[in-house]
């Protein structure tokens, strides 16, 4: 199987990764065509588009001027230890170990506005470009436009090397539009946690954020190929649930 995941707003540039990469973002040259044209991008445009303070839209401006062509240890950092939002704080990549790392970039992939899509150990540069912007570019009105079907064949490609059966959805739905189901060859499987709170099923987003990096780390530390494994996840008292689950729905249900 091969499991998608969303990036992160929070970025994490100042601790040193356990270990670096040479691997480049594999949409890079595409990628480049929005840096160009955030490069001429200034922060009140930047307040616009992204909805954001003036101190990002500063701070977003700086790092766009600052892109560069060349990846280098002085200004990127593979992506799995980069980002740091929920959903990384439930992966908690940096006490992975290298084996399971590597099993994570063969079989985890991070959709992103800027690069498209990533593996783990893909070098990135800091940035901020939601999937979600209307960003115009060219004649493509948004950036799901602009990228089109190329993550999705791209992530086709994945799965014909690593022969998987399906494509695990961890993702949130604004990123999940970017992938076209009807290119990849082989059926998605979504993943929705619940919480049991005073015996009602709730959702509460902060924690299925995170519980999705929990699964993604479940994913790398017990080197799962198959998506019918998933069933077994337990981290921090989740279960499957059988009762809610259904054909390519799985449901997991924290018990409080």
């Amino acid at each position: 199987m091969i499991c998608v995941i969303s990036p992160a707003k929070d970025l994490n540039y100042k601790d040193n990764p356990p270990f670096f990469s040479s691997d480049i973002p594999r949409l890079w040259d595409k990628s480049w065509q929005l840096i160009e044209l955030l490069k001429k991008k200034k922060s009140k445009d930047l307040i616009e588009l992204m909805d954001i303070s003036q101190k990002l839209a500063d701070e977003n401006v700086l790092r766009y001027q600052n892109f560069s062509y060349e990846f280098n240890e002085g200004n990127s950092k593979p992506a799995f230890f980069a980002f740091d939002g929920d959903v990384y704080r439930g992966l908690d990549a940096k006490n992975l170990t290298k084996a399971q790392i590597t099993h994570g970039q063969k079989h985890v992939r991070i959709l992103s506005g800027l690069y498209g899509l990533l593996r783990p150990l893909d070098l990135m540069q800091a940035y901020r470009l939601e999937m979600g912007s209307s960003l115009k570019v060219q004649r493509k009105k948004n950036l799901v436009d602009f990228w089109g079907d190329d993550i999705s064949l791209l992530l086709k490609e994945d799965i014909i090397q690593t022969k998987s059966k399906a494509l695990v959805n961890l993702a949130s739905q604004e990123y999940i539009e970017a992938v076209r189901p009807q290119l990849l060859g082989v059926p998605v499987v979504h993943i929705h946690f619940r919480e049991n709170y005073q015996g009602k099923i709730k959702f509460l987003s902060y924690n299925a954020k995170r519980a999705r990096g929990l699964m993604t780390r479940y994913i790398c530390i017990e080197k799962i190929k198959e998506w019918e494994k998933l069933k077994d996840f337990n981290f921090e008292n989740y279960r499957w649930s059988e009762e809610l689950s259904k054909d390519n729905e799985l449901f997991f249900v924290k018990q409080s």
